[in-house]
Formats: structure tokens, C-alpha cells, sequence
């Protein structure tokens, strides 16, 4: 697996983990959707792009 696709899988876990705590934990967090939407897109590129 290269690094750039275990890197984007890494950044999908995490966003995840975060987006599942943040249903059963009320944590009030400025623009977390904004972050989210970041690490979403991140993730995505970097699975794509380490084919």
C-alpha cells in the first residue's frame, strides 16, 4: 500500500472516529463542520490520487 493511500486512509479513520464522537458527545466546537468537510476532502484526494 502506498504511503499516500495509508496516509488518506489514516485521515478517514480519524474523521470517522471524530464525526461518531460528535453524535454521542455534545462538544460545541466552532466550524467543526467546516474541519470535517477538510479532512472529508483530504482523505478522499489522497485515496484517489495513491492508486
Amino acid at each position: 500500500m502506498s504511503m499516500t493511500k495509508k496516509l488518506g486512509m489514516q485521515l478517514l479513520g480519524i474523521w470517522l472516529v471524530v464525526t461518531g464522537l460528535l453524535q454521542v458527545v455534545s462538544i460545541p466546537i466552532p466550524s467543526i463542520g467546516t474541519i470535517l468537510a477538510v479532512l472529508a476532502i483530504a482523505a478522499g484526494a489522497l485515496i484517489m490520487f495513491g492508486k
